[in-house]
């Protein structure tokens, strides 16, 4: 089994918390999608959108973070040998998975990175996608595609109602999950007793909300859910895909590597 992911994507986050959940042994590859090694004809020619994660298991792809998660879930219901529904494939556990997904970050991050490191990634990942178009005539097509929806994404941030509407979204899953963890005081995750897909689907919303330095503004003023992300915090499997990386310095150290990889490239003119 192969991961296409990297440790900045959020969905590549929620694959790998359930994967060291499950003790699931996996190849892993890194694709850094603000360098543009999404866009490499290898990776676009596996995944046209260029998103991550992929997952890979023989000839099997799969795209769709909520379907890599119920497959990686069979095959861990398989390998323990045990039949029929588990707790953390139940009816309620997968209406929170669709629920938590329908939150997109992408613009809700977008628009709290400043506007001049943003505009630096916007300008290097276009120059990346044309390089890589004149590399591969035969997949223009596709990179087309992904120029005009990356100028389409630099319009929507100028639009304030955009991520008016990403916060309210936000607002209202946080609430709702704040008010579920409050249904029992004994339990110490989202659905039932157990760490479930749900968990593993919700931890790196609330870790983006903290890389973004916003932890005061949409997870302090709820208790249930500051008390829930204080425990996460010690999971074996947070620590190894999340906190490894962004928690105290690491995350200026992650960050610093990034911009200083772009710069440098985008001196050199290597895209």
């Amino acid at each position: 089994m192969q991961l296409f992911h990297h440790p900045y994507s959020l969905d590549s986050q929620k694959v790998r918390l359930l994967l060291e959940e499950k003790n699931i042994d996996y190849t892993s590859h890194h694709v850094n999608p603000i360098t543009g090694k999404n866009m490499d004809p290898f990776f676009f020619r596996m995944n046209p959108s260029g998103k991550l994660p992929v997952f890979q298991n023989g000839s099997h792809i799969i795209y769709d973070t909520i379907e890599i998660i119920r497959y990686i879930e069979r095959i861990s219901v398989v390998s323990s040998g045990m039949d029929g529904l588990t707790p953390s494939s139940s009816e309620e556990v997968v209406q929170w998975m669709h629920r938590i997904q329908e939150w997109d970050p992408k613009y809700f991050t977008l628009f709290h990175i400043p506007v001049r490191h943003r505009t630096s990634i916007f300008k290097f990942l276009r120059r990346v996608i044309i390089a890589r178009m004149a590399e591969s005539p035969d997949l223009a097509s596709v990179y087309h595609l992904t120029l005009r929806e990356a100028y389409e994404t630099d319009e929507k941030l100028r639009n304030p109602e955009v991520l008016r509407r990403c916060e309210e979204q936000l607002i209202r899953l946080l609430d709702q999950v704040d008010s579920r963890l409050g249904e029992s005081s004994s339990s110490s995750y989202l659905v039932g007793e157990q760490f479930t897909l749900a968990d593993a689907m919700l931890i790196p919303v609330l870790a983006r909300i903290s890389l973004l330095n916003l932890e005061t503004m949409y997870i302090s003023i709820r208790p249930n859910v500051a008390k829930y992300w204080s425990g996460v915090h010690h999971r074996p499997s947070y620590k190894k895909v999340i906190g490894r990386y962004f928690d105290g310095w690491q995350k200026q150290i992650t960050l610093c590597k990034t911009w200083c990889f772009l710069h440098i490239r985008s001196m050199l003119r290597k895209y």
